[in-house]
């Protein structure tokens, strides 16, 4: 059997203490109080169990050597649910084809994983800026004439346009009625509805 110590903490020894719960249950800690072997030589997917040990000068309640159960595989490779990622918003949502972005995750602290705890991933490119869709079409069905509508998603060129030519005299504002329900008119910095 290959084992490999994997350290789920970082190197400053302040922080851990100090992300460590006093008078808690040793078995308990989260992974930055905690070292563990893991086999290497695991089937992916399946669950196994982990020699621990509890860091230094952790106060903890219980034996400082435990076993725990984990689930082979890196930690790139953990559920969405068992991680966070940081969310950006420089991306266009509605691109065809979709865009994706890399950001920095990192796994949450009650889940044991192979390898590095904070690495990077490509997400799809999904974000809103707070403009609702039945905003937009009303204010296109009522004030569209005016410009309401592209005011309202950030079209603000083409909302002076609507409103010297009241609304294109009314075909504009059609169109635009059209486009917004059909959702094929968005926000203009290329985010989603909400």
């Amino acid at each position: 059997m290959n084992t490999n110590t994997t350290l789920a903490y970082s190197s400053k020894k302040d922080e851990i203490f100090g992300l460590c719960p006093a008078g808690k249950l040793c078995s308990e800690l989260p992974s930055d109080c905690i070292q563990c072997k893991f086999d290497l030589n695991c089937n992916y997917g399946l669950t196994y169990t982990a020699d621990c040990n509890v860091l230094g000068q952790v106060d903890c309640i219980g034996k400082r050597t435990f076993l725990r159960e984990y689930i082979c595989r890196y930690c790139y490779q953990t559920e969405h649910w068992e991680h966070k990622c940081l969310q950006k918003n420089s991306c266009s949502s509605v691109a065809s084809p979709q865009q994706y972005y890399r950001t920095n995750c990192s796994v949450n602290n009650d889940v044991l994983c192979l390898g590095r705890r904070r690495f990077m991933k490509n997400l799809p490119c999904n974000w809103t800026g707070g403009y609702r869709w039945s905003t937009a079409l009303i204010l296109s069905i009522t004030l569209g004439g005016f410009g309401a509508d592209r005011f309202y998603l950030g079209h603000w060129q083409e909302g002076i346009g609507k409103l010297f030519s009241f609304g294109g005299l009314g075909v504009w504002t059609l169109i635009d009625v059209i486009l917004i329900s059909l959702r094929y008119l968005g926000p203009a910095d290329g985010s989603l509805y909400i």
